[in-house]
């Protein structure tokens, strides 16, 4: 007997879907990144009911509901009624982008997404931040609690967008009675990611800031995705940490990496990075090097509760991470291309750390300054 064409299996499929009593979820920032692998993942799922599908354009994920709109337009309400769950990943942490504009577009959108939830009769909204709102501070638990204290600041990249979307989230059950909130905070996520953290394994050199001691701890975007989707399932609810089980100290990291480290005194590496970011020349302020300098690892034990394991272990994301960006240069936070690159080497990762006044003629002479 021939198989059925695929549009008939597809529509078996759907239908079936449609049968079961599983949740209706909507996800915010559905078409790129960690939004389009969840909506992909919630629409294969039998746990799932629908998925509707909300971002600026549309996605890929035939099976989802779009609705094509900006997450901080309140039109947003009526494109959400229906849903039991909405996971809201429509959050930008581009380090290229002004950091105005993204803490303008980061806020309102949640505030909005919040609000409108609420509105819709939704139950339970979905926060994405991370654990670099715990901070990176030498006197920290290894590993911290989930309950810990959150003792960042906003002088990382992003983390006070974090921080604030952190506090909305807090408020909203006060100001929406029946709405709840579980936020989930992944590690140092990697797969397809830039971040200041996947920047620092494209330098020639790891550099390491004399008397620190740096742990890391990773988190591969298919485990956060799944970690999502337990979290739309209402499996696990709360605030909560994902990642891979323990951490890798820095000597690992290097072994690991094959990478040798530069070790700076602390006043001259965060001298230098504050220079460098204030005249433009790189897109990471100094806190960002907090990060690389004292523990942040959490412990992720209500996810292990719940039944959750990771798939990836730090040395296999690690991996991961090197293999993505082999052939990427980066000197001080800031990308070079190739040719940029060959003229710098080592020796220019040096100069550009150490703020010297021959690499920022350079800098501005490309510039035209």
């Amino acid at each position: 007997m021939s198989s059925p064409d695929p549009q008939v299996r597809a529509a078996r499929n759907h239908s079936a879907r449609s049968a079961a009593r599983g949740p209706v979820v909507a996800v915010t920032g559905a078409a790129t990144g960690v939004g389009d692998l969840l909506t992909r993942r919630l629409a294969e799922s039998d746990e799932i009911k629908q998925v509707i599908a909300i971002d600026e354009r549309r996605g890929e994920v035939s099976e989802a509901q779009w609705h094509i709109l900006d997450v901080r337009d309140p039109a947003i309400a009526e494109k959400l009624r229906g849903a039991d769950v909405v996971v809201h990943l429509a959050v930008d942490l581009d380090l290229e982008t002004d950091p105005a504009a993204r803490t303008a577009y980061n806020v309102r959108g949640t505030q909005t997404v919040l609000t409108a939830a609420a509105a819709a009769g939704v139950h339970r909204v979905v926060l994405c931040t991370s654990t670099m709102v715990y901070g990176a501070l030498p006197d920290n638990d290894i590993p911290l609690s989930e309950d810990a204290e959150l003792r960042a600041t906003a002088e990382a990249t992003g983390v006070g967008d974090l921080l604030e979307i952190e506090r909305l989230g807090r408020r909203a059950p006060r100001a929406h009675p029946g709405l709840n909130v579980t936020v989930v905070r992944p590690a140092v996520l990697i797969g397809g990611t830039d971040t200041a953290l996947t920047r620092y394994f494209e330098s020639p050199r790891l550099l390491v800031v004399a008397g620190s001691r740096p742990t890391w701890q990773f988190c591969h975007v298919d485990d956060l995705v799944s970690a999502l989707e337990y979290a739309a399932l209402e499996k696990v609810d709360g605030e909560f940490a994902v990642g891979c089980e323990g951490w890798l100290e820095q000597e690992e990291v290097e072994e690991l990496s094959g990478i040798r480290r530069m070790e700076l005194p602390s006043a001259v590496a965060l001298g230098a990075a504050a220079r460098l970011h204030r005249i433009g020349l790189t897109p990471s302020p100094a806190g960002d090097l907090a990060y690389t300098m004292h523990p942040w690892v959490v412990s992720v034990g209500r996810l292990h509760d719940a039944g959750w394991r990771p798939q990836w272990t730090n040395e296999e994301v690690l991996a991961a991470l090197l293999e993505e960006v082999q052939g990427r240069h980066t000197v001080a936070g800031r990308r070079l291309g190739r040719k940029d690159a060959t003229a710098a080497g080592a020796a220019g990762a040096t100069v550009a750390l150490l703020g010297t006044a021959a690499l920022v003629r350079q800098m501005r002479k490309r510039r035209g300054l």
